[in-house]
């Protein structure tokens, strides 16, 4: 293997060892917010008109977890490099910057999708969408994973300890996160709060991977993939250019 190639199998590795935890513990949680807030809300919602409420919930419960389960593969894996110690030893490769970045993105990118596949997998039986355009669900799939990957690389980088890693997360992913569409259409909330969540890019990745369930979107699958695609070129610059000076990696 090449330099990028053993540290993306690493990087991999590195979560499947515990793929319980990193894989079937977010399968589980999506299940539990599927049977709750399907079983509730099943027979008073309907959304876009014609669509049922559990099937307008599935696509946004698969990109909530490939998008969480993304951020959290790369952000973890740094942030536990650099407190035990071990990040020295890649410190001591060859690798370039270039490399770091696709071998952790690119596992991130993995994980991400495995738990998305995961949850696809587990909740079909419970409420079956279409699937209207493949092509957009795997480009929103594979870029909000990148992206995420990239963003969690970001955090990695500038946490120094648990606590900032946690705060992150908890105050700026977990948030935008559940405020992007993921149990709701924007068209139900007030007009304020509908121009407030185009504020969020969260909700164009999750708007856009929902259009290729049914055809149907809250604004142009065109628009979403313009922003998430300059989203995922800005933050991926950032992880590059933090890599490359080696930002708090680095003395």
């Amino acid at each position: 293997m090449t330099g990028w190639q053993m540290l993306f199998y690493k990087e991999v590795l590195r979560f499947w060892k515990v793929g319980f935890q990193t894989v079937a513990a977010p399968v589980i949680t999506a299940i539990l917010y599927m049977m709750i807030f399907g079983h509730v809300l099943e027979g008073s919602a309907k959304v876009y008109g014609q669509v049922n409420y559990t099937a307008f919930l599935l696509p946004g419960l698969v990109m909530m977890s490939v998008l969480q389960n993304a951020f959290a593969n790369s952000s973890s894996s740094l942030i536990q490099s650099k407190i035990m110690g071990n990040l020295v030893f890649l410190l001591l490769t060859p690798l370039s910057h270039r490399a770091w970045f696709v071998a952790y993105v690119g596992s991130s990118i993995v994980r991400g999708l495995a738990v998305g596949a995961g949850v696809m997998a587990v909740t079909w039986w419970y409420a079956r969408p279409d699937l209207v355009a493949p092509l957009w669900i795997l480009t929103f799939g594979f870029m909000g994973a990148a992206l995420l990957g990239a963003l969690g690389l970001v955090a990695g980088l500038w946490a120094e300890k648990f606590d900032q890693m946690a705060a992150f997360q908890n105050f700026v992913i977990v948030p935008m996160t559940f405020l992007s569409g993921v149990f709701y259409s924007i068209h139900s909330l007030p007009a304020f709060w509908q121009q407030v969540s185009h504020l969020n890019p969260f909700f164009y990745m999750i708007d856009g991977f929902r259009y290729g369930f049914f055809g149907v979107s809250d604004v142009s699958p065109w628009t979403s993939l313009a922003l998430v695609g300059t989203a995922l070129v800005a933050v991926s610059a950032l992880a590059l250019h933090l890599l490359r000076t080696g930002y708090k990696i680095r003395n």
